[in-house]
């Protein structure tokens, strides 16, 4: 059983992963920590809580940053690929509930030294709250178990970025965050577009999970709509990538994945901002940049029908409630 937080910026694809954690008979979620992204941070707070409460998921939400903490690629919210809402502009009933009053960094922090080498973390979004968090307490570092990131891309399997040439949103939208994190020493590993983008949606699948996932299965299909749509227009098919759901698949299925180690740093300025970099063989560089810095692994190949065939079959357990 694996305790984990779950980091998010929550828009359409963040939700799918947040169910996938929560059905999974293999995940005890401790807790759901909110920052911007996909949407405000008042809003991916408020979505965090609807799906909360429409779904029963009896954890702590913690609101957590509204900004970055360095230079980013100054963008408006993408209510073009989540909707103005960030869930696909369905209709969202104001939550009854409210979040917790302690942060999103310090949540993490308190839970982490509660738990020593107990808590897996999963951040979807922008690296900032886990950042924050390290700013906090340096040392929990040694306490957490693993860090599982959906963000970066690698130049692996023919995939650029998604915001930029180089760049991933998630990351782009704080380098700086995600650059102290990837250096920090923690455990962790990257689920870039290189493995993201071979796991492909259809509608046939969606068709699927809507059938054999009761109310979750409805919920997904619903806002996927706004998904589709946007990648319609984008690459004239209907077919969706599972960007955040592929961290909680690898959390699950490691083996599913073929990962590389190395020094990962974020360029956090100027006409590259946001491209993650891999430093294979950093010791040796001139550069100090890379010189005793710890690795990470990162994704480089995927067994994406069998990704596609652990989500289906775990929210179909929804189904059976």
């Amino acid at each position: 059983m694996k305790k984990v937080i779950f980091d998010n910026d929550i828009g359409i694809d963040d939700a799918m992963a947040l169910l996938f954690l929560h059905y999974s008979p293999e995940v005890d979620l401790v807790a759901i920590t909110t920052g911007f992204g996909n949407a405000s941070v008042e809003d991916t707070t408020r979505n965090a809580l609807f799906v909360k409460q429409k779904f029963a998921i009896d954890v702590p939400v913690f609101a957590g940053a509204s900004k970055s903490v360095g230079e980013a690629l100054h963008e408006e919210y993408p209510d073009f690929v989540h909707g103005k809402n960030g869930l696909g502009d369905i209709e969202i009933t104001p939550p009854t509930i409210v979040a917790e009053s302690t942060s999103a960094a310090q949540a993490i922090v308190d839970i982490v030294k509660a738990n020593p080498h107990q808590i897996s973390i999963v951040a979807v979004g922008r690296m900032t709250n886990v950042a924050d968090a390290l700013e906090i307490a340096p040392e929990i570092v040694g306490f957490v178990k693993e860090l599982v990131v959906m963000g970066g891309v690698f130049g692996y399997n023919g995939h650029r970025g998604n915001v930029t040439p180089v760049a991933e949103a998630n990351i782009v939208g704080d380098p700086s965050a995600a650059d102290r994190v990837f250096t920090a020493g923690m455990p962790t590993t990257i689920v870039g577009l290189d493995v993201t983008e071979e796991a492909k949606m259809t509608e046939s699948y969606m068709d699927r999970i809507r059938t054999d996932s009761g109310n979750a299965g409805e919920f997904i299909y619903q806002i996927s709509r706004f998904y589709f749509d946007f990648y319609e227009k984008r690459h004239n098919e209907r077919i969706s990538p599972m960007h955040d759901a592929s961290a909680v698949a690898y959390l699950l299925r490691p083996d599913l994945y073929e990962t590389k180690s190395a020094v990962v740093r974020v360029v956090t300025e100027g006409i590259a901002i946001g491209q993650t970099i891999s430093g294979d063989g950093a010791a040796e560089y001139i550069s100090d940049h890379w010189r005793e810095r710890p690795a990470c692994n990162f994704c480089v190949g995927v067994d994406a029908d069998a990704v596609l065939e652990l989500y289906a079959t775990t929210l179909a357990l929804a189904g059976q409630v």
